[in-house]
């Protein structure tokens, strides 16, 4: 089933625990396990996420609830999900990079 998240800056932790279908105490669990989830503080102290946090919650509460991983489980799975979308970007870029590289050297053996 698709959570839709709604077109919303920030979410109280009411909000969240109502559209992943957990209970308050169990996002401020996670929210100490899982350090990529950081809410923002009132001055009253309560939790606002931000869209960022609720789908990086979605993610969590899927690989723990569906696909049945430990916690630690689910850190390594998004820690290597982060890597793999790291590595992707920078491929590209480290391509332009080389070609720059090579067309900086030929100009330079040009000028010598």
């Amino acid at each position: 089933m698709e959570t839709i998240i709604p077109d919303k800056a920030y979410f109280r932790i009411g909000e969240v625990s109502k559209l992943l279908n957990v209970e308050p105490y169990v996002i401020r669990y996670w929210e100490t396990e899982f350090k990529t989830i950081k809410p923002v503080r009132t001055r009253t102290s309560q939790r606002l996420y931000r869209k960022k946090d609720v789908q990086e919650l979605l993610i969590i509460k899927q690989l723990l609830y569906s696909h049945r991983f430990t916690i630690d489980g689910a850190k390594k799975q998004l820690y290597k999900a982060r890597n793999d979308n790291n590595s992707e970007k920078t491929s590209p870029d480290k391509e332009k990079l080389t070609r720059v590289k090579e067309e900086l050297l030929q100009i330079r053996q040009m000028i010598s």
